[in-house]
């Protein structure tokens, strides 16, 4: 390290001062210059450059345990981490969220049949749902999404400048009309008024559905939908600027399903990507 100073600032101060100030000698000092790389410097070097260009491929979205997937080689997390730290390298943080959840109604509530039982479960066997806010320049643009607890897959969507009960009924249809799930089929949500109310209960009814409701200001029973929106935000909604609520729309359409339902690794299903786990799942 002492040596590395001194050539960084060989051109402002004399070597041989700088030699006499850290206490190495100005031979040492020589032949650390002309002596080639260690093998472990440059294999250093090397997973430096992988790290930095995945770290960039993936925008800035990866820390260290996708990094860590990713490079498809024995390489220990802590390799990875002072690989990052070296580079100055950070992945992006989750800002505050505004609450979208209206339980203060006196609608009929279902009873929590999921119980956070969010593993172990096959393909269509259990969904979740949630809605969330984007802010463009037009004003707020609300997301509710559906999501397959067997693979993490957003498996339906539906966006609205309103958040009225049509919003999350129009995400169940779309979800329902692509996968055409069995029925007993366990959907979860919050008690907010738009999952509590008769059109939203109609349709889990007609679809032979069973309704699944968080406690009351509970977010760690409905954890799964609360995690895919938190990565939403941070990864791609924060880091743009909307200025139509149409160009909001595209963007996230192409980030869920050009992005994280087919590329993204996700922790909660050993890090495979979605579509590839629900593969698997069908397969086996």
């Amino acid at each position: 390290m002492k040596y590395a100073w001194i050539d960084a600032h060989r051109d402002r101060f004399s070597v041989a001062r700088m030699c006499r100030q850290l206490g190495v000698s100005r031979t040492g000092y020589c032949q650390w210059r002309t002596r080639p790389p260690s093998p472990r410097t440059q294999a250093n070097a090397t997973l430096d450059a992988q790290v930095a260009a995945l770290h960039a491929q993936y925008k800035r979205r990866y820390g260290r345990p996708r990094i860590l997937r990713e490079l498809g080689q024995p390489v220990g997390h802590e390799r990875v981490r002072k690989s990052l730290q070296r580079q100055g390298l950070r992945p992006l943080y989750r800002r505050s969220y505004r609450v979208t959840t209206d339980s203060d109604h006196r609608k009929p509530v279902a009873p929590n049949v999921l119980d956070r039982r969010f593993d172990g479960w096959q393909i269509n066997q259990a969904w979740v749902g949630d809605i969330t806010y984007i802010a463009t320049a037009e004003g707020w643009l609300y997301l509710a999404c559906i999501m397959d607890l067997a693979s993490r897959r957003i498996v339906g969507w539906s966006m609205s400048d309103r958040i009225k009960a049509d919003l999350v009924c129009q995400a169940l249809k779309s979800a329902y009309w692509q996968r055409k799930p069995p029925p007993g089929l366990i959907l979860h949500t919050d008690r907010g008024s738009q999952y509590a109310g008769d059109q939203h209960c109609t349709l889990i009814r007609d679809f032979r559905m069973v309704q699944s409701m968080s406690r009351k200001g509970n977010c760690w029973d409905n954890a799964p939908m609360e995690s895919f929106f938190k990565t939403l935000k941070v990864e791609r909604v924060h880091q743009l600027r909307y200025d139509t609520r149409a160009q909001a729309r595209l963007d996230i359409v192409d980030w869920i399903e050009g992005f994280y339902n087919r590329q993204r690794r996700h922790s909660a299903i050993n890090y495979q990507i979605p579509v590839a786990a629900e593969s698997g799942l069908m397969a086996a």
